[in-house]
């Protein structure tokens, strides 16, 4: 290994990474892995590119140097970033998995046991095909997830980096918030939130802010497409910062005219469930535990909302198509994964249907502690819906300001049991708690 201070964590964090894999591969009999997923590579060396749609393997024996395979554009990622000092380059014209192939006989890997994550995106049926043809005198073993199983809990110094993606989700979605009124365009809150998010520090995300307005709520995973808010609609925002490939995310929602009761309704049943998990989630707990905790909580309500997906999924990590760590772990039913100090979730209580034609959301990324959990984000981003009564008012006398107008608080309706005195209250209730007082 090339000793180095200039990478995104002290050198030791990526000994202990190195040394961590190669216990579990003298446990699994391997003698070597190759790693082919863009974040594994990552953790595993501090390599990273946006070429990862051309065939990349980290080689790592379990008594010699780690080598790399790349295409020769990339290599310069590998002498730049990583502490690597091996590696075997292939040309546009050449073929990588050949590479692969005469790299393994040259560094006397040839008829060993080799793991390979046969699960990888980017490492496709067709490579796979080859490579099995091609090497003959070893033996082939799928070892998928055995870098992930290192990428479950995070170290102290990864919850740092990912408190700095907090930073910029946090300035993404204040941006957003303040941006949103009728007549402005889906697009321009989009950007909003992006230039915000990059001013704070933050860097290109696994995805891009999902944005959507009125009836367009109810389309899964859709963002901005140019279309207009339009008077007494409302608009779900969800945004994931990154810094150093590492993310946190957070969806809040915004209503342009009135509260009514039932998205109101919907709001107090979100910020429940979150509720549930700052006070009973903790290390111990099954993943199912976790989910049923969440499910129940989003359930029980006479709005129409449904959580039609799973309740959270782990987050750190990610490179597109995704930002979630949902393959390592994600939070549903029948799942006796044990929840352990460092690991990291999106916890998503959303609401699809309420009303039957909304989608709302409230969310929150937290870690686990010794004893419970905590949140990522400060109180500078409240969870109550932001509701902005003045801005339909406003374009009905014709004005054209773009400018965001003032969110007040709303008070309850005459029966409804929660004062703006104790949302204060139970904030800082769930604020000692988020501490693990």
């Amino acid at each position: 290994m090339r000793q180095r201070d200039d990478m995104t964590f002290p050198f030791s964090e990526y000994e202990r990474r190195l040394g961590d894999l190669r216990r579990r591969m003298e446990k699994r009999l391997l003698d070597a892995v190759i790693i082919t997923d863009p974040e594994n590579l990552m953790y595993l060396t501090d390599y990273q590119t946006t070429g990862y749609s051309f065939f990349q393997a980290l080689v790592v024996p379990i008594d010699a140097p780690p080598f790399m395979i790349t295409r020769q554009l990339e290599e310069s990622n590998v002498h730049a970033r990583t502490w690597l000092e091996h590696t075997r380059p292939y040309s546009d014209t050449g073929d990588s998995i050949q590479m692969l192939v005469e790299s393994l006989r040259e560094f006397g890997l040839s008829t060993k046991i080799l793991g390979y994550e046969r699960n990888s995106y980017f490492f496709p049926a067709y490579h796979q095909d080859v490579l099995n043809t091609s090497f003959t005198d070893g033996r082939l073993m799928d070892c998928f997830g055995i870098v992930e199983e290192g990428r479950r809990t995070k170290s102290d110094v990864e919850l740092d980096i990912m408190r700095r993606a907090a930073q910029a989700t946090v300035a993404g979605m204040k941006a957003g918030i303040d941006a949103v009124q009728p007549g402005v365009t889906e697009n321009e809150i989009g950007g909003a939130i992006s230039q915000a998010m990059f001013s704070a520090g933050g860097e290109p995300p696994a995805v891009m802010p999902y944005v959507t307005s009125g009836p367009r709520t109810m389309i899964g995973h859709a963002t901005w497409e140019g279309r207009t808010v339009q008077p007494n609609e409302h608009v779900f925002l969800e945004v994931g910062g990154c810094f150093r490939r590492y993310h946190t995310a957070m969806m809040r929602t915004v209503v342009c005219g009135s509260l009514s009761d039932s998205m109101y309704k919907a709001q107090e049943t979100m910020k429940y469930a979150l509720r549930q998990v700052y006070d009973h989630v903790r290390p111990g707990m099954t993943v199912s535990d976790v989910d049923i905790l969440v499910r129940t909580a989003v359930t029980e309500n006479d709005v129409g909302g449904k959580l039609i997906t799973r309740s959270g999924y782990s987050i750190g990590i990610a490179f597109p198509p995704s930002w979630d760590e949902g393959y390592i772990v994600s939070l549903k039913q029948g799942d006796s994964t044990i929840l352990e100090k460092g690991m990291t979730f999106h916890f998503i209580p959303w609401m699809w249907g309420v009303d039957g034609d909304k989608t709302c959301g409230i969310s929150d990324t937290i870690y686990l502690t010794d004893n419970g959990c905590a949140s990522f984000f400060d109180d500078d981003v409240p969870q109550d819906f932001v509701v902005k009564p003045d801005t339909a008012s406003r374009v009905a006398a014709g004005s054209n300001s773009k400018a965001s107008s003032k969110p007040v608080l709303v008070e309850p309706a005459a029966g409804k049991s929660t004062s703006s005195t104790q949302n204060k209250s139970a904030a800082a209730d769930s604020k000692e708690k988020l501490a693990g007082k």
